[in-house]
């Protein structure tokens, strides 16, 4: 069952039903209840009646002077009858029992009592009876009143078919009001999925519905997603036309230089290293832009990362005898790619290598909103004004020191895609100062 309408709509129709159901036999059970109550009343009154009118007469038998009023016990089998039996077991019956005697039991009954017996007809009576002391009589009487049970059966069978219909009735509005409310409630999920469909043909740019607050939010990520992967698909095509560009020049001078006689190959190499700079740059944009998704990231202890990262360059770096130093909270979690992580430092610390004299320091401290990573060197710096030249991409201050000039770039580049920012500055007593800032929580941000 995959419809959420018809699960909503048959979940509704088992409870009404149920709920229902339960209703109309407690009213149907109270109600007959009372019917059946109604009936032993009437007969408790018709019983006390005939008591009160029966009497001796002159020859000592016991009789009913008058026949109780209440019922016709003069049409034969009316459904209404009267018997009284005197202490001789001589009997005296109403005329609507005709030639028929009501069904006695044994025992005798000081108060008046009621029972269930078969009349004339076959038919189901309801019968008031008690023993009665006259005075003068030598003896018990014992009258009896009975009413047939068919009216009430009849009425109890119609009040249990009005029951019925009026709660069929009350449960098919209820179940169809619950459909109707249920359908009305998901419209807005129906547009929403048309509106989706529309932005897959390519006929819509985002949803841009204006839906109720219970699903406003799934419908703003949505946007968000379908915004994001667009900017992902645009970002693709820049990084491929940019590298196409990038790429159309060095390798036509690479290939003029192969083709000279002789073959140039100092130009080669150049044009070689600066296709690899290129093609190094486009794949770091690409793979961190690949993943800006703000994807769940792993915890990690940047200064554990830090630690890694100093070891392998004082193997690097071991004939120059610097000292590499990690400094700050040992506790600061971040949430990120390890990759990443371990690519900002080892280019921020790998850079300070390259320049420090003697010594490069790295300290990680917790601020407000994420981590600060602060790289330090006690080398030249850089000359006032040049932070924004060292951060662009392919950047080199110093054309004779090895690498690509692409290190800090592509720092700048992550730190930006997590939420953070690198910033590059001059030390108090010289060398370079880089701050790399990272938010504490959860992945990364579309760029």
């Amino acid at each position: 069952m995959r419809s959420l309408t018809l699960r909503l709509a048959l979940l509704a129709g088992l409870w009404v039903a149920v709920g229902l159901g339960v209703a109309a036999w407690f009213v149907a059970g109270v109600a007959v209840a009372q019917i059946e109550a109604a009936l032993d009343t009437r007969l408790a009154a018709l019983l006390d009646a005939a008591v009160g009118a029966t009497a001796l007469d002159d020859t000592g038998r016991v009789a009913i002077e008058r026949p109780p009023a209440g019922a016709d016990f003069d049409t034969v089998f009316s459904g209404a009858y009267w018997q009284v039996t005197g202490p001789d077991g001589a009997t005296t019956t109403s005329r609507s029992l005709w030639d028929q005697t009501l069904p006695t039991t044994p025992g005798r009954r000081d108060a008046p009592s009621q029972r269930d017996a078969a009349g004339p007809r076959g038919d189901r009576l309801r019968i008031a009876e008690r023993d009665v002391l006259f005075p003068g009589a030598p003896g018990v009487t014992h009258v009896a009143v009975a009413l047939s049970c068919a009216p009430t059966q009849a009425e109890v069978a119609r009040l249990k078919r009005g029951l019925g219909l009026a709660f069929g009735l009350l449960g098919t509005g209820l179940v169809a009001g619950v459909v109707l409310q249920v359908v009305v409630g998901l419209a807005p999920l129906r547009r929403a999925r048309r509106a989706l469909a529309e932005v897959r043909d390519g006929s819509r740019d985002a949803l841009a519905l204006g839906a109720p607050s219970e699903i406003a939010p799934l419908v703003a990520e949505i946007d968000a997603l379908i915004a994001q992967n667009r900017a992902t698909l645009e970002r693709a095509r820049a990084h491929v036309g940019n590298l196409a560009h990038a790429l159309k020049t060095p390798v036509a001078v690479l290939r003029n230089a192969l083709a000279a006689v002789p073959p140039d190959l100092d130009a080669a190499r150049m044009e070689a290293a600066s296709l690899e700079r290129l093609v190094q740059h486009h794949l770091a944009r690409a793979r961190s832009a690949a993943v800006a998704t703000g994807a769940a990231m792993p915890e990690l202890a940047p200064f554990a990362v830090a630690q890694e990262v100093a070891a392998a360059l004082r193997r690097l770096f071991a004939p120059r005898r610097l000292a590499i130093e990690v400094l700050g909270d040992r506790t600061a979690r971040l949430r990120a790619d390890p990759q990443d992580v371990t690519e900002m430092l080892g280019n921020l610390m790998e850079n300070a290598c390259k320049w420090a004299y003697v010594r490069v320091a790295v300290t990680i401290a917790v601020e407000p909103r994420g981590v600060r990573i602060t790289v330090t060197d006690d080398g030249p710096g850089l000359p006032p004004g040049m932070e924004d030249a060292a951060l662009a991409r392919g950047g080199r201050l110093d054309e004779a020191a090895p690498g690509s000039g692409l290190g800090l770039a592509i720092v700048a580049d992550l730190a930006t895609l997590y939420g953070g920012g690198l910033r590059l500055g001059r030390g108090s007593r010289g060398g370079l100062i880089a701050e790399l800032s990272l938010p504490r929580h959860g992945g990364r941000a579309a760029p």
